[in-house]
Formats: C-alpha cells, sequence, structure tokens
C-alpha cells in the first residue's frame, strides 16, 4: 500500500491513500461485517431464536398478503385452531386475516405467541 502521512492543521495525523485503496479497504471491512452477521445469525438459528422461513412463505408476506394468515398457514394450523390458542373467537380472527379489522393489540400479542413469532412479524 501506498500511504502518506500528513499532518493537518489542528495537528491530526492523518493517512493518505488512493482512492482505489481506499476502496478495497471499505470492502474489505464490508465483507468482515457481513461474515460476523451471518455468523450472529447462524449462532442464533442453531440456538433456536431465528428460523428460515421458506421463500413461498416470505413471498406471500413481501407480497402483501395478511401476515396472521401467512404465520398461521407456514404452521400448518387451521384458522380454529389458532382461534382456540389464541383465545379469540373465530370470526374476530377471520375478521383480521381478511382485513376487515385490525386486531387489538391484546388479541395480536396472543395471536403471536400462539404462532410462536414476534409481534412485530404480525403487524
Amino acid at each position: 500500500m501506498n500511504e502518506q502521512i500528513i499532518t493537518a492543521p489542528n495537528g491530526d495525523r492523518l493517512v493518505v491513500v488512493s482512492e482505489t485503496e481506499y476502496r478495497a479497504m471499505r470492502a474489505a471491512l464490508e465483507d468482515r461485517e457481513d461474515v460476523a452477521a451471518v455468523r450472529t445469525f447462524e449462532r442464533r438459528l442453531a440456538e433456536g431464536r431465528e428460523e428460515l422461513v421458506p421463500a413461498e412463505f416470505a413471498n406471500r408476506l413481501v407480497d402483501g398478503e395478511n401476515p396472521v394468515r401467512v404465520w398461521r398457514e407456514y404452521r400448518g394450523m387451521k384458522a380454529g385452531e389458532l382461534a382456540v390458542l389464541a383465545g379469540i373467537s373465530a370470526a374476530y380472527l377471520s375478521e383480521i386475516e381478511t382485513g376487515k379489522k385490525e386486531g387489538s393489540l391484546s388479541a395480536m400479542k396472543k395471536i403471536a405467541v400462539a404462532l410462536r413469532t414476534d409481534l412485530d412479524d404480525l403487524v
């Protein structure tokens, strides 16, 4: 690396490198950050604190489909089963899944617990 050390007017010592070398250093740092993020995810996955969601379900969420319905179907649950586990009526769950009602915070928390997912994944 061809670097030059200069002194700034405030007395700080600065290292000057070419733009090409600077960009290469930035890329190497970003690669390390990406590797660290992947390792963190893999550790959390092994600990059961993360999960892999098949593209079919992820795409449905990205496309704007109701997340309660998508997560319920991903978990292989019938609507009536989720309603019982969440302690809400099947009719109320249906209204949430069809977008007729947003669902109270309390109901959404119960649904999240029943679906074994974070509330953030549903709202």
